[in-house]
């Protein structure tokens, strides 16, 4: 229970600082998605429950916050945690590849995703351009991101794992 009272205040932490604080900062062409980097890593950590359950409370915030039609951004989510989930059994923690090319993976059909139901629909059929301007640095800088916060994320998941079973043995 506290852990996913931790994880919901770290999903609502993230989409704070990605929809409010990210844009501001002038150096940054493309911002990370941080509310990405959270759900395909609690899919591949925690299974594919945990997975859709964090991928539904993330495309919730973004189909409250974006215009559009709702549900969105709760359909990648959802499938993002799903098929996260269903590669749990291949997390090891002290491996840090798969994370990362699950992350560029994500980042990518995220992407394409979008430019499909959002830009594709309405005519603008210019994929380079999109995949140039936004896809690639938006996978770049999310990538680095990943390197950064995925060890915390781990680092604060054994932790919690003890507190709960200190707490489940008491």
């Amino acid at each position: 229970m506290r852990r996913d009272l931790v994880n919901l205040a770290f999903l609502i932490a993230a989409f704070a600082i990605q929809n409010c604080l990210f844009p501001f900062i002038p150096f940054l062409s493309a911002a990370p998605n941080l509310i990405l980097i959270l759900v395909f890593s609690y899919g591949f950590i925690y299974g594919q429950r945990s997975g859709m359950f964090y991928g539904f409370i993330a495309g919730l915030l973004m189909d409250l916050f974006y215009s559009g039609a709702f549900g969105f951004f709760t359909l990648i989510f959802v499938w993002i945690g799903f098929l996260n989930g269903r590669l749990s059994h291949y997390y090891y923690e002290n491996l840090i590849t798969l994370p990362l090319f699950l992350c560029m993976i994500n980042e990518l059909v995220y992407n394409l995703y979008i430019y499909i139901f959002r830009f594709f629909i309405r005519g603008k059929m210019n994929i380079l351009f999109y995949f140039k301007s936004i896809i690639l640095p938006e996978i770049i800088i999310t990538l680095l991101f990943t390197l950064l916060f995925y060890r915390f994320f781990l680092w604060y998941n054994r932790k919690l794992e003890v507190l709960d079973t200190k707490h489940a043995v008491n």
